[in-house]
């Protein structure tokens, strides 16, 4: 878990300091230094290259780019005292210290959309058009609820078209306001609560495409249903009188009635059989099914591209809708935000190049966004003050900046305490 968020981090912290050094480069502005991850009190390695000191911290906490007369995390403003020089920071018009800093977002959301890209050539290879699935989506209670049926075929959500159901099972789904079906050639728009991303996190059953007959291919063998002997090809007639016709049916009927005794009629091929089997608490039957097999398009180059922009515009979107639910009171802080111990255990134990991609490719966005806020100490807040400045024409003092950069990091700590901190009381 630790060695592949080290890794994300390394690569995404390397991937930001490079876009402030080769901005501020382009403009002749110095860099001193070019760290990733803290340095405080001792360094794991260091080079000077010209004029800068590359090298490695010990704190995986993030990295740096120590930029000459600029007020930054090292709070060193012995250099303000001097005149500004041609290739200091401070020299330079509003215009480009402005590119100098959102150039390190911008090369995180570049790479967000190429390792998705990448992914989507390498790992993933093929998506599922929503039109070929023709028997559309098996509706549970909830979702009958909120007006789905089963049969219907999701062609919009919010107003727009959807193209793959990987669009269909992804945060679009958790935020929805509105959701466009196709029922039976009949076009229905639906209204979602603010209630259904609580509902979906916490792992309800909602929309599947589970609207298939199915056969038992195989059962497990320390479970209850192996002393049935069922023959390969055996389907589930009826469970407790209930006539089952789809798979979703089955699942839904054994979600709802986890632990429970209920009476199995089987076709077992050579003879319809009798049953009382146990549910368990995992509303597992303990039956191998063959799953439908669907017509895949393969991604090209173009719409790998597509889709990388699509989803990594997605997590943008995404984590917004999450800042407004906690904002708003509608979702609880330490149960939203995530540390680094909490996003290593999303990782795994088990190193997997696809999900580690994907994974990466979404912190990358995440980091993008955060560093945009317009926070002093972060990009965003620099931003912010070099937007004024360009607008109002006035430099905005240096003691305010150093002050404004003092309150930023304050915040900045309370936070990392607030998210570390739970990370490790959802540990216990």
């Amino acid at each position: 878990m630790a060695g592949q968020l080290i890794l994300a981090l390394t690569i995404l912290v390397l991937i930001h300091e490079f876009g402030h050094y080769i901005a501020a480069r382009m403009f002749g502005i110095r860099v001193t230094k070019f760290f990733i991850f803290f340095d405080p009190w001792f360094k794991i390695w260091s080079k000077k290259i010209g004029d800068t000191e590359f090298g490695i911290g010990w704190l995986p906490l993030g990295g740096y780019v120590k930029i000459s007369g600029m007020i930054d995390e090292s709070l060193d403003t012995k250099q303000l005292k001097e005149e500004p020089k041609d290739w200091e920071f401070r020299s330079k018009p509003a215009y480009q210290r402005l590119i100098v800093m959102v150039a390190g977002v911008v090369m995180n959301v570049i790479a967000a959309i190429l390792i998705l890209t990448m992914s989507h050539l390498v790992f993933t290879k093929e998506y599922l058009p929503v039109e070929n699935v023709k028997e559309g989506i098996y509706a549970y209670p909830y979702a009958r609820f909120l007006g789905f049926e089963t049969g219907d075929k999701i062609v919009a959500i919010d107003g727009k078209k959807t193209l793959r159901y990987e669009d269909v099972f992804s945060t679009k789904l958790f935020f929805a306001e509105t959701i466009t079906v196709d029922r039976n050639g009949e076009i229905k728009e639906l209204q979602m609560t603010d209630t259904l991303y609580s509902f979906l996190k916490n792992g309800g059953l909602f929309i599947e495409l589970h609207n298939f007959s199915f056969t038992i291919d195989s059962v497990v063998q320390d479970m209850p249903i192996a002393k049935c002997n069922l023959k390969p090809g055996a389907k589930i007639i009826s469970i407790d009188g209930d006539v089952v016709k789809s798979f979703g049916q089955m699942r839904e009927i054994l979600y709802y009635n986890k632990g429970k005794e209920m009476e199995f009629v089987f076709d077992n091929r050579i003879s319809v059989d009798t049953f009382l089997l146990q549910i368990d608490s995992t509303a597992k039957l303990g039956i191998y099914t063959p799953l439908p097999v669907f017509e895949s398009k393969r991604y090209n180059f173009f719409t790998a591209l597509k889709y990388g922009w699509v989803d990594a515009y997605e997590v943008l979107k995404a984590n917004i809708k999450g800042y407004e639910l906690i904002f708003s009171g509608k979702e609880k802080a330490k149960d939203s935000l995530q540390g680094p111990i909490g996003i290593a255990k999303i990782y795994g134990g088990v190193w997997n190049w696809a999900k580690f991609w994907r994974l990466t490719a979404i912190i990358s966005m995440i980091l993008a966004f955060v560093n945009i806020l317009p926070i002093p100490a972060l990009d965003g807040g620099h931003a912010l003050f070099l937007t004024i400045e360009a607008v109002t024409r006035r430099k905005l003092s240096d003691k305010f900046m150093e002050v404004v950069q003092i309150i930023g990091m304050i915040l900045l700590l309370g936070l990392m305490i607030l998210v570390i901190g739970n990370d490790i009381i959802n540990l216990f």
